[in-house]
């Protein structure tokens, strides 16, 4: 697979995207929530996605629940409806009140365009293999009954289970090339979910 990392403002890097190009989006805009320069809400920025956007395509985004309900407004006149979401939790947190709880987490929101039909957006179920292994015991019979043979069963493996809808993935503080990096194992399963082999990613 080749990457080609394009710079500058996506607002106006979009729009010489070809039309129905892209087979899945994964953003992680600036939230708006603190008082650095560059963490800014970029108004706008998802006007140019529904025409570049393949019709199976959906768009993944990164966010605080905070943010997504101040945007609610926003990303509804662009077009997009909901269809499931994520937690990220994370290692360690960042929060810069003392008086809140000290948040570890973002939220993953999909979303694809309401004008399309959901069944036609691409998605391929992520399956994990950390299913616990149990043990199932069956209650004893009572004394007069005699005894029971086999009284528990025992699991071979612990998988595979559909992928749970909470990440535990550490962050990159520490290691990140940028302020807000994600992780692979965040984005990989939004990818492996999202995107048939091949496909075009923005």
């Amino acid at each position: 697979m080749k990457a080609r990392v394009l710079h500058g403002d996506c607002r106006a890097l979009m729009r010489d995207i070809e039309p129905n190009s892209i087979d899945l989006v994964i953003a992680d805009p600036p939230y708006g929530e603190t008082s650095l320069a560059w963490d800014r809400w970029p108004v706008g920025w998802m006007d140019e996605l529904p025409r570049i956007m393949a019709p199976h395509a959906s768009l993944w985004m990164f966010g605080s629940q905070r943010m997504f309900f101040e945007r609610a407004g926003e990303i509804a006149a662009a077009g997009f409806g909901i269809a499931q979401d994520l937690v990220w939790e994370k290692h360690n947190g960042s929060n810069a009140f003392a008086d809140r709880f000290r948040r570890v987490h973002e939220h993953a929101v999909q979303f694809y365009p309401v004008g399309r039909d959901w069944a036609e957006i691409y998605k391929r179920p992520v399956f994990t293999n950390d299913a616990t292994a149990r043990t199932v015991r069956r209650k004893k019979r009572p004394p007069q009954w005699g005894e029971l043979n086999g009284s528990s069963y025992a699991s071979e493996d612990g998988g595979p289970r559909l992928m749970r809808s909470v990440m535990c993935v550490r962050s990159e503080h520490g290691r990140a090339m940028h302020p807000t990096q994600k992780p692979v194992a965040c984005v990989l399963p939004l990818i492996e979910y999202s995107v048939a082999g091949g496909g075009a990613c923005a």
